[in-house]
């Protein structure tokens, strides 16, 4: 039987310790080649993407009428379909419910499908841009 003294026993288990480091230590190099065209592509679609837009994107109208109307219509909407924000719009003379805030025309279709099942008179727009 071998006999090791403590301070042996701690100077063994710590060479062993620093050689398990030293020996999993890893370095490299990382080279990204990536096309000029990608960087012009994130800036334009960090352009679109910037919350002052909406004019850009599509909505759905499922109602133009009174206000309290309006107001049960934008309530209705709500408890039916949570997935989709809606608002109240007031256009002279008529107060408008809007639906969404949809990316492109495709997306807007699918949603309308869902939507018309409660209310069959709605419709995609793109909403015209505001003046400053």
């Amino acid at each position: 039987m071998i006999r090791f003294s403590f301070k042996k026993l701690c100077l063994l288990a710590l060479c062993l310790i620093g050689f398990t480091a030293l020996s999993n230590a890893q370095q490299g190099n990382v080279t990204i080649n990536q096309d000029p065209a990608i960087s012009t592509l994130l800036d334009y679609k960090t352009e679109i993407n910037v919350d002052g837009k909406d004019s850009r994107r599509y909505k759905i109208q499922i109602f133009s009428g009174d206000r309290s109307k309006a107001e049960e219509v934008l309530t209705a909407f709500k408890y039916s379909y949570g997935e989709w924000s809606a608002k109240k719009v007031y256009e002279t003379p008529n107060y408008k419910v809007w639906v969404g805030n949809f990316r492109t025309k495709l997306e807007a279709d699918r949603a309308l499908i869902k939507i018309k099942k409660k209310f069959p008179s709605a419709f995609p727009f793109k909403p015209k841009k505001e003046r400053d």
